[in-house]
């Protein structure tokens, strides 16, 4: 059990050890409540702290059925066997229409400010829990097609068929409590409010103009 968002954040940074100031290694948390525990994965880490936000393609059969996502920069794909039978022009329809969506939701956090890179990086990414992993393994496959050249997983709870599934995408999975049974992730935590986007973005605003300043 973790008091709240911040103490699975020092618990989590202490997993991490392993790479506190290592070189070329970028943390993207999941907006919005992943972010709280980055804040102190940058501090503890002394690495940069940034988003990663994808939008999973529905099956036309059933909103909640992904075959896909789309992430920042165009970036997309889509599971073969989940897309089967489905028309090219459906998907580039959706495809266009979630890219859109990404853009927005990083203009909303990060202004104009440029992307982050990741080719070639170590990109640890992080949220506060895992249910299905659905949104996770979203976000490891597109940030291998952005050329991410290790990717760690860090989380405080997941189910372990979830991290399983998520162990055969990522090349790192760094979890601290494994339950079973497994019920919704807030059951995990003392206090798991709500973080509202206004103070998701100060956090990543904070973190950048700490980044800036060491530089």
């Amino acid at each position: 059990m973790f008091a709240n968002r911040e103490d699975a954040g020092k618990q989590l940074a202490k997993a991490l050890a392993k790479y506190k100031n290592e070189k070329n290694i970028i943390i993207l948390a999941i907006p919005r409540g992943a972010l709280v525990m980055g804040e102190i994965l940058h501090q503890e880490l002394g690495a940069p702290l940034d988003i990663i936000v994808t939008k999973k393609i529905p099956h036309p059969m059933s909103e909640e059925y992904a075959i896909g996502a789309v992430g920042p920069g165009g970036e997309w794909f889509v599971e073969p066997e989940a897309a089967s039978g489905i028309g090219g022009e459906y998907i580039e329809a959706q495809r266009a229409r979630l890219e859109k969506a990404v853009e927005e939701r990083y203009e909303r956090y990060r202004g104009k400010r440029a992307k982050p890179a990741i080719k070639g990086k170590t990109v640890i990414l992080i949220d506060d829990g895992i249910a299905t992993g659905s949104t996770m393994i979203a976000a490891v496959h597109v940030v291998r097609k952005m050329g991410a050249a290790k990717i760690v997983v860090a989380v405080p709870v997941a189910p372990p068929e979830s991290l399983a599934r998520i162990a055969g995408e990522a090349d790192e999975v760094v979890c601290l409590m494994q339950p079973t049974p497994f019920f919704a992730i807030g059951a995990f935590y003392e206090d798991f409010r709500q973080v509202e986007d206004e103070e998701a973005i100060a956090i990543l605003a904070r973190c950048s103009e700490k980044r800036r300043g060491k530089r």
